[in-house]
């Protein structure tokens, strides 16, 4: 499916926070393949773990599930019979334009696109959960949570693979994180304003944790193994096991 290309900070404008609506949705896969460093690596592998981890009769989630990468990814590998994929997002715009996708690309795994929030949906008979990039806009208070009722939901054996935007816990290494990052969005087209004017719009919608913070709170759900598998710069992606 045809996208645009993401200029919605190109001109000077009063910022308001960062909001996965209309104008977002429209450009989306052009924002994330120029902000975020190895999403393409990520998302395939992703799907590649649900693949390996998929079991008879098991629901694969997606929360937070945008246009549906993860969930288009997942299917390409999974073989194991009877096992659905289950994608949400509370975004009305992203939940449209996924079903197009997901329709458009007629996968043998089923997957079922709601439109909710995550918080609603009951996780059960789990191979794998997934949140790409979700929890980061969640309020920090609620994480726990959700995480908790995600390894309830999960088989044993199964996974949970967390993405998200790192906080390095001294400011020096934060700052340098930052720096590379923005020096990456630089190199694909991104102007200083665009960058300027996405950093605050951004501030106190995205809150990014430490990894020491993640695995913490992993650990304390009850996760047996928590392994960080991917990460370039600021950027990271983890898998944490139930055995």
């Amino acid at each position: 499916m045809q996208t645009g290309k993401d200029a919605i900070y190109s001109q000077p404008q009063q910022v308001s926070g960062f909001r996965f609506d209309d104008s977002v949705a429209e450009v989306f896969p052009d924002m994330i393949q120029r902000s975020v460093p190895g999403y393409s690596t990520i998302v395939d592998a992703i799907g590649q773990l649900a693949g390996r981890y998929a079991t008879e009769h098991s629901n694969i989630y997606d929360l937070g599930c945008s246009l549906g990468a993860v969930s288009l990814a997942a299917a390409r590998y999974v073989e194991a019979k009877s096992c659905n994929i289950i994608a949400v997002d509370n975004s009305e715009a992203m939940v449209q334009r996924c079903k197009r996708h997901v329709q458009a690309y007629k996968a043998n795994t089923p997957i079922e696109v709601i439109c909710d929030d995550l918080q609603n949906v009951h996780i059960e008979r789990g191979s794998s959960v997934v949140m790409n990039f979700t929890l980061q806009f969640i309020e920090p208070a609620k994480r726990d949570n959700i995480i908790k009722s995600i390894y309830n939901g999960l088989a044993p054996g199964g996974i949970f693979i967390l993405s998200e935007k790192l906080r390095h816990d001294s400011e020096q290494g934060n700052e340098l994180l930052v720096d590379l990052h923005h020096e990456f969005k630089r190199r694909n087209g991104y102007s200083e304003l665009e960058i300027s004017q996405k950093r605050e719009s951004l501030e106190n919608v995205l809150r990014a944790e430490t990894f020491e913070a993640h695995k913490t709170r992993l650990t304390n759900a009850g996760f047996d193994d928590v392994i960080l598998w991917f990460q370039c710069f600021n950027f990271a992606s983890l898998v944490a096991i139930k055995n």
